[in-house]
């Protein structure tokens, strides 16, 4: 049966691109227990964009412990607000990326230590230097997961890359 089926597979740089020549930007997700963290522990899903320096002028985005149409839809809304002017600056907490008044929080990544999670967008920039910030989205409780009271039960889902 899957023999009358068209083959779609192309290779994934060109997927990318092409995502990139018809939005202006692609993102990536990576499943969850690709990775492991430094103390042996299976790493979240998490997905981040590809081409956000060159199209919007700030660093690639990445969001841990989200699925990938929850990304898809934060990430067209940071393209939106910053193609109508809005400065996205790391460390200040904002609003409106979230239902609900809830707040988020953009960080810096540490690509020293975590830079290996980011293969296809290293692919991508072809060598040259690019930044990424981390997303960080609130518990139930509105506290981000740099903050007192955030509920611990979630870094696992959402470890701060920063």
């Amino acid at each position: 049966m899957d023999d009358d089926l068209p083959n779609f597979k192309i290779p994934h740089a060109e997927k990318i691109d092409w995502m990139v020549e018809t939005n202006g930007w692609a993102m990536e997700t990576v499943a969850a227990g690709s990775f492991t963290t430094a103390e042996g522990a299976p790493f979240p899903a998490f997905t981040y964009s590809i081409n956000f320096p060159a199209l919007l002028g700030i660093p690639e985005v990445v969001a841990c412990g989200l699925t990938p149409v929850a990304c898809r839809g934060i990430f067209d809304m940071v393209v939106d607000v910053c193609r109508q002017g809005a400065q996205i600056e790391p460390d200040v907490a904002l609003l409106g990326l979230f239902d609900g008044e809830q707040r988020a929080k953009f960080v810096a990544v540490d690509l020293d230590r975590y830079g290996t999670l980011f293969a296809t967008a290293t692919a991508w920039h072809r060598g040259n230097p690019y930044g990424v910030w981390q997303l960080l989205w609130p518990d139930r409780n509105g506290f981000l997961p740099d903050e007192v009271g955030f509920d611990q039960r979630l870094q696992f889902a959402q470890p701060v890359l920063a």
